[in-house]
């Protein structure tokens, strides 16, 4: 497992008012499945219109030759998008994944993954977002999701 640098000083300062790191790290341990909560994100920074989740590499997420499988992606993904929901209203806001298209670009090996995701809108009944995960020793994109969501 890699140990890429954290950028927590991006979360502070940019943050929406009451938007924090503590909160994402609350609504990761309140609001997902515990097999979602074994995939270990954590918060890694955060601007004005997205939220960047660390997937760690481990054994558990890979498959033959230590590439992190496509399932832990997406729902690593899914999740972020989540918390950019969060971000983007300030508070927790039920919603449901209606639609997620993801692209896999390249195999994932020997390294943590970015999971940056960005709101590009929200409505009242829906919101729409994309997802790039890449290597977080390389920066190279591995993976991109288109998502809609239903606001419940």
């Amino acid at each position: 497992m890699s140990s890429a640098p954290t950028n927590m000083a991006a979360i502070a300062p940019t943050a929406v008012p009451g938007v924090t790191q503590a909160t994402l790290t609350e609504a990761l341990a309140s609001y997902f499945a515990p097999w979602v909560q074994a995939l270990a994100l954590s918060p890694h920074a955060m601007d004005a219109d997205s939220v960047t989740l660390l997937l760690p590499q481990s054994d558990q997420l890979s498959r033959v030759g230590g590439m992190v499988c496509g399932q832990a992606m997406m729902a690593a993904a899914d999740t972020a998008m989540v918390l950019a929901l969060i971000r983007h209203f300030g508070t927790f806001r039920p919603c449901t994944t209606v639609q997620m298209n993801t692209s896999f670009l390249k195999p994932l090996s020997g390294q943590d993954a970015l999971v940056q995701a960005r709101v590009l809108r929200a409505g009242k009944a829906l919101a729409f977002g994309e997802i790039d995960i890449r290597g977080a020793n390389d920066g190279k994109s591995v993976c991109r999701a288109t998502t809609t969501y239903a606001l419940l």
